[in-house]
């Protein structure tokens, strides 16, 4: 459904895209997940035709996102991080004034409406003043706005962001519907670990390039056993100690060491064994999304 070939994309001297490839099947969350300023910003813009890229190409529906925009558009709904709802207007306006913009009236414009308030829950909000509504249900009515023309496809930039966990998830169960029940293909930009753990497949970005790509639990399948991350005053000393005493590879991150390992309590004892004092506190966990991008990138995601 969606096509990325080679996407490259330079403001002026700094390469913000490099050699991007991926692709979208139909019917599947797919994830963008990586920090801040990883390209994920600028590669939506890009799939949502608001910008060409300087090299390579994206294509959605069969769809070229430079050559073919208009024939893009009507196949995408696109909900940003900037929420653009007219806080003045109720639920239903917000929509009407959306369905107008799609040549949508009459009829057909209400029969739309109807089914964007259903798919997201808020039938019972149609009424309602955007301003009194939470930050989930402002989310909700944005999804809605983007489905009024039923799109094949939605694209989704940061859209959890500012909401508390429980929203979160409730925006999660919505999206995860409009996939199961409408075969709707999503694409979404996140560096929230949660939100990526319920996407299909995940490409993970780091300075404009593709450093990993597969399934949440292929990800973390490839760092396997446990994490242990070690809080010391000398993260570099500590680090060269245990690869010569315990020949592993410990990284480094913000001054913890981390280790990968199988039966990481046991190394937790020899470990604290090994160098008293050294160590102020360990940690034990199993492998998260955020411990493939530190062991692919050597950096966090937040």
């Amino acid at each position: 459904m969606i096509q990325v070939e080679n996407l490259t994309h330079r403001y002026g001297e700094r390469t913000a895209l490099r050699q991007v490839n991926f692709a979208v099947a139909k019917g599947e969350i797919f994830g963008l997940l990586g920090p801040n300023g990883g390209g994920k910003s600028t590669l939506f813009r890009i799939l949502s035709t608001m910008m060409a890229p300087t090299e390579g190409r994206a294509v959605i529906g069969g769809c070229d996102v430079v050559r073919d925009r208009a024939a893009v558009r009507r196949q995408i709904g696109v909900v940003f991080q900037t929420q653009s709802l007219d806080k003045a207007l109720t639920v239903e306006e917000n929509l009407r004034a959306q369905g107008h913009l799609h040549a949508l009236s009459g009829a057909l414009l209400r029969e739309r409406m109807e089914y964007s308030l259903a798919q997201l829950g808020l039938e019972d909000r149609r009424k309602d003043m955007v301003e009194t509504l939470s930050g989930g249900l402002r989310r909700r009515v944005e999804i809605a706005k983007a489905l009024l023309h039923r799109p094949p496809v939605l694209l989704m930039d940061e859209a959890s962001t500012g909401l508390d966990p429980a929203a979160r998830r409730d925006l999660t169960r919505h999206i995860e519907r409009l996939r199961d029940q409408e075969g709707v293909t999503i694409l979404l930009t996140t560096h929230v670990l949660e939100e990526a753990d319920r996407c299909n497949r995940l490409v993970l970005l780091h300075r404009g390039e593709v450093v990993t790509e597969g399934t949440p639990q292929e990800l973390r399948a490839r760092i396997g056993g446990d994490v242990v991350v070690l809080d010391t005053d000398d993260a570099q000393t500590l680090a060269g100690a245990i690869e010569e005493r315990f020949n592993l590879r410990p990284s480094q991150v913000d001054g913890q060491v981390r280790v990968e390992i199988a039966n990481g309590h046991r190394f937790i004892a020899e470990v604290v064994e090994a160098f008293p004092g050294a160590i102020r506190s360990v940690g034990l966990h199993k492998p998260t999304l955020e411990d493939v991008f530190v062991r692919e990138t050597g950096a966090q995601i937040e």
